[in-house]
């Protein structure tokens, strides 16, 4: 196990470039297991959740190549196998193989998911869409079993818009037979750059990104060639990490739209945002406003920003508050945020938070976003080094990220963490 050092102090200023969606890589790469033939992925991230998936689908018989950030998948000879422990364990996406075994071969049988363990994330609605398709769900010893004699198209309204239920559905209702409508979908960008992939192998989906999803099931699908869509949260974290460190930051290969949100709410603390076609600069301030901010579903502010922006609203004047209306108790980076100093308290699904100066502890990582938080920190930090371990959570969602910070001017190393182990 690793360690993050980090002597912060320094505005980070320069350019980042920003790699393909973590969100949309983690359900690109098993959906490419629904075609005959091999399918290209361009524009992958370099981070551990794309190395185990290919280790996953080795397992499963596919042929897997690797160049950069560019992936060859050839599933022709994939065969079902049950995956009841193993490296399903270590992905909270790992949930995807499920509508993809289940649309290629009519059953699947998956261990429960691992990864992030900020909050319990059900299936119960990835299970609803499956029996609605006309699948068997049971649970055998701690795995699930799927399985169909012929999956038919039906019509399917999720009690939560969850984009991991939405996604799922999808995959095993593009190779279901006749019409599936999907209502209450969920709107992320992530889901639309499914869509897309799938309709370039030859799926029949309509109204991604909107509510209503409809999918004509097809008897095949075939390989393609599909580019990722940029990270709209990795984007957002190199923004928020800019105005906390009063720096001048150009983030480039970005949708700007995507970002919306994250957006309005800097430039409402008095952070000074430029949007261009594929790339937006931040530059910070001497001094920033307090503001109050809700974690919505898309298009609000982002789940997965709120750890981190927690951070930057320490750098506020005055008091803010942040509620999670997605993952209400999605808090563990508070008690260590505490550790350097942060004036913090939890209320339910809220931290209200007090501003002030930040000192240099040694921090760790509970979850993916939470590490992101604690690098946040580390950076405004004006005296002393910052360790963080747990850094094995943060390589889960951060392409190159020591070397993209170093860029940017910050002090910022690895080292092998000693301590791990105890």
């Amino acid at each position: 196990m690793e360690k993050l050092m980090i002597r912060g102090g320094r505005p980070l200023c320069g350019t980042v470039q920003i790699s393909g969606a973590k969100n949309s890589a983690v359900a690109l790469v098993p959906a490419a297991l629904l075609a005959e033939s091999e399918v290209v992925l361009d524009n992958l991230p370099i981070i551990s959740d794309v190395a185990v998936y290919s280790e996953i689908l080795q397992e499963l018989g596919a042929v897997v190549k690797r160049d950069g950030d560019m992936m060859r998948i050839d599933p022709s000879k994939l065969s079902s196998k049950p995956m009841p422990n193993g490296k399903v364990k270590l992905l909270r996406a790992s949930y995807y193989l499920m509508g993809a075994m289940l649309g290629r071969f009519g059953e699947a049988m998956i261990g429960l998911p691992g990864g992030c363990n900020f909050e319990p994330r059900p299936i119960d609605q990835h299970i609803k869409g499956f029996e609605a398709l006309g699948a068997t769900v049971t649970n055998e010893h701690g795995s699930i079993r799927i399985s169909a004699k012929q999956l038919r198209g039906a019509k399917i309204y999720l009690d939560v818009a969850s984009v991991g239920a939405t996604i799922n559905i999808m995959l095993a209702a593009s190779r279901a037979q006749g019409l599936t409508i999907i209502e209450n979908a969920a709107k992320e960008p992530e889901i639309i750059d499914v869509a897309t992939l799938l309709n370039a192998m030859g799926a029949k989906i309509k109204g991604a990104g909107t509510e209503t999803i409809r999918i004509e099931g097809v008897a095949r699908l075939h390989g393609c060639r599909h580019s990722i869509i940029p990270d709209r949260i990795q984007a957002g974290t190199y923004m928020i990490a800019a105005a906390a460190t009063r720096g001048d930051v150009l983030i480039d290969n970005v949708i700007p739209k995507h970002l919306e949100a994250m957006t309005a709410k800097l430039e409402e603390m008095g952070v000074q945002v430029i949007e261009m076609d594929e790339s937006i600069r931040i530059v910070g301030g001497p001094g920033y406003s307090s503001i109050d901010v809700k974690a919505l579903v898309y298009p609000g502010f982002p789940t997965d920003l709120q750890s981190p922006m927690t951070t930057l609203l320490t750098q506020a004047k005055g008091v803010s508050i942040l509620t999670d209306y997605v993952y209400g108790t999605r808090f563990k980076h508070v008690p260590e945020l505490a550790r350097m100093g942060a004036n913090i308290r939890v209320e339910g699904r809220s931290a209200v938070i007090e501003g002030g100066k930040l000192n240099a502890a040694k921090v760790r990582a509970a979850d993916l976003r939470a590490g992101a938080a604690l690098v946040v920190a580390a950076l405004t930090v004006e005296e002393g080094i910052t360790e963080i371990s747990g850094v094995e959570y943060i390589d889960r969602g951060y392409d190159n990220l020591v070397e993209n910070l170093r860029r940017l001017g910050a002090d910022v190393w690895r080292e092998t963490d000693l301590d791990s182990s105890s």
